[in-house]
């Protein structure tokens, strides 16, 4: 419906002449296929309604061929109906003695139709050259947002790692750490968000979640743990929104495992998976860390976060803790 509103016959020529000449030729053939519908009429109905089939021609000409195409059928199809149509056949004697009012009323109301048409022609045309100035503006501003966001993101990040390198305490460098490595998962969600606007947006879960795991892996973990992620073959891509809220939760559970999994500097593994399709998938994230002996407090800002983001992926997690070890896995609705 959008392509039928917007067509225009003599959009595609450069050349004013030629593009002229195409809408007068448009407005020719309108009258051409009138003519033939009325030579089918004609089998059931011969002589009626001598004018009836010329305002549709005068109508679809000058919305679609400018006021030059209406202009053609219009004179072309009303002198038709009269020479053809309209007794006394082949010729424009008047047979009857109100034939001329009857072939000037509809003159004029077939200029009535040619007149509005072209204004609303007109009026749509203004209409959508708004339209897009109006998006077009909303772009730049949509840049210029997104591009004082960033900045502002890794402002932040600078104070803090300035602020933690002149720190002295570890407890007090360890939460600037925490904090630097939130502010960076934000900045990677907000750009993958700003990177993919519009309806049905798609992420690609292999890139995103890898880049997430490897952030946090260089931020968060000592040298002596290990952190891999593996991606199942099924998976491919995931709604934005969704992608988003599952690099977050990810983000927060890698944080929270730094935190607590591997305490007094021991080695140890961390294994992120993710399978599954859009519709049913699964996230677990399984360390070998300190299990059920130093549980996460369950009144944390890390654990009301990934409540959150499980919400937004329209999910929800489970906690699986041993003597060693501890799983965290998040799972779709659809998949619980």
């Amino acid at each position: 419906m959008y392509r039928l509103a917007t067509f225009d016959v003599g959009r595609r020529f450069v050349a004013p002449r030629v593009r002229i000449a195409m809408q007068c030729l448009f407005g020719l053939g309108c009258t051409l296929a009138v003519i033939g519908l009325r030579s089918l009429l004609d089998v059931w109905a011969p002589s009626a309604g001598p004018f009836s089939l010329i305002y549709p021609a005068i109508l679809i000409a000058a919305l679609y061929g400018h006021w030059q195409a209406g202009v053609v059928a219009y004179a072309s199809s009303l002198l038709w109906a009269w020479y053809f149509v309209l007794p006394l056949q082949y010729s424009f004697i008047f047979l009857e003695a109100g034939g001329a009012a009857r072939v000037a009323m509809n003159a004029i109301s077939g200029l009535v139709v040619l007149l509005f048409a072209e204004a609303f022609r007109r009026a749509v045309v203004r209409a959508i050259e708004q339209r897009d100035e109006e998006i077009a503006r909303r772009q730049l501003l949509q840049q210029e947002l997104e591009h004082r966001t960033r900045n502002n993101f890794a402002l932040a990040a600078s104070l803090l790692e300035t602020q933690k390198r002149r720190e002295k305490s570890p407890e007090v460098a360890g939460a600037l750490d925490l904090a630097i490595t939130r502010i960076h998962s934000f900045a990677s969600a907000y750009a993958n968000l700003a990177h993919s606007q519009g309806e049905g947006a798609v992420i690609s879960m292999r890139d995103y979640l890898v880049e997430v795991v490897d952030r946090v892996a260089r931020g968060a973990f000592r040298e002596n743990v290990t952190v891999d992620v593996e991606i199942g073959g099924n998976t491919r891509t995931m709604p934005r929104e969704v992608a988003v809220a599952i690099g977050l939760f990810t983000n927060e559970a890698l944080t929270n495992c730094a935190k607590y999994a591997f305490p007094d500097g021991r080695d140890g593994k961390v294994k992120v998976r993710f399978d599954g399709d859009q519709h049913e998938w699964t996230l677990a994230i399984a360390d070998d860390g300190v299990g059920t002996a130093d549980a996460v407090p369950s009144s944390g800002l890390g654990e009301r976060l990934m409540v959150a983001f499980a919400q937004q992926a329209r999910a929800a997690y489970r906690v699986e803790a041993g003597v060693t070890g501890r799983s965290l896995v998040l799972s779709s609705l659809a998949a619980t």
